[in-house]
């Protein structure tokens, strides 16, 4: 597997709007847009760092996975993401190697990306995002 760089980090929020202040007007990180991904249940907002970004997410139903781990963890640190050449080749070694994931095919995500997610209980309980990008 070929881990090119830091893609995202993940930070869990009740409400982006409130948190973009934050990021934005106090910490001077330029806001990138948002953008809503229905399938995961979640708007997400982009602040870049570098190479690298931050990104805010916000739960869109009560059921969704960032509702739940707020409910559970508080808003904070959700996920790390990794930007890899080749999610399909990457998620085949991890199988391969029997790594335990959340995803065995790879998901739309936000910007366009392919996603997929490999269980905390693999990482010593991180939840660790790789994503591939065009």
């Amino acid at each position: 597997m070929k881990i090119l760089k830091i893609d995202h980090i993940g930070v869990a929020v009740d409400s982006i709007d409130e948190k973009t202040t934050f990021w934005s007007d106090i910490l001077g990180l330029e806001f990138a847009g948002a953008e809503t991904v229905d399938s995961q249940k979640v708007k997400t907002a982009f602040f870049p760092v570098g190479e690298s970004e931050v990104e805010l997410l916000e739960s869109t139903a009560p059921d969704g996975p960032v509702a739940k781990f707020i409910e559970k963890k508080g808003q904070g640190f959700q996920h790390i993401a990794f930007r890899v050449a080749d999610i399909d080749a990457a998620l085949a070694e991890l199988k391969q190697r029997n790594v335990q994931l959340i995803d065995e095919q790879p998901r739309p995500g936000a910007g366009g990306a392919r996603i997929a997610f490999i269980h905390p209980k693999a990482t010593g309980g991180i939840l660790v995002e790789l994503c591939e990008r065009s």
